[in-house]
Formats: C-alpha cells, structure tokens, sequence
C-alpha cells in the first residue's frame, strides 16, 4: 500500500474527533512521525506515520509555497 502523500501546510480530517470538538488539523511536519495542530484548539500532537494513515480521512493542499503555517 502506498503512503498518503502529505505535506507541511496541508489541511487533513480525522476519522475521530479531538476532545475538544475538531475534527480539522494543519500538518506541521512529515516524515515517519506527522506532526499535526487542531485548528479548533490549537493543540499540537504527533502520530506515528501508520497510526496517520489509519487516522485520515482527507487531505486538502495547503499553501502552494511549501512553507510551515
């Protein structure tokens, strides 16, 4: 199985909801571990790049630049 192709900046949908509510996170870092931002709270936490790909539901691009939020 192919990996989901995901960059920094992007905007990606969870299968389950944060704590707080949001179900919307910002990814602020690739590579074995995907860093990610809950756009409600802005609480930042790390998975592990399988536990992502089980997570996700959708990526959206981000910022055409390439550059961190």
């Amino acid at each position: 199985m192919r990996p989901v192709p995901v960059a920094a900046g992007d905007t990606v949908t969870l299968r389950k909801p944060h704590p707080c509510g949001g179900h919307v996170w910002t990814v602020t870092r690739t590579g074995a571990d995907i860093g990610l931002r809950c756009a409600t709270c802005g609480r930042r936490v790390m998975l592990d790049r399988e536990e992502f790909e089980r997570r996700v539901r959708s990526v959206s691009p981000g910022n055409p630049e390439g550059s961190p939020c």
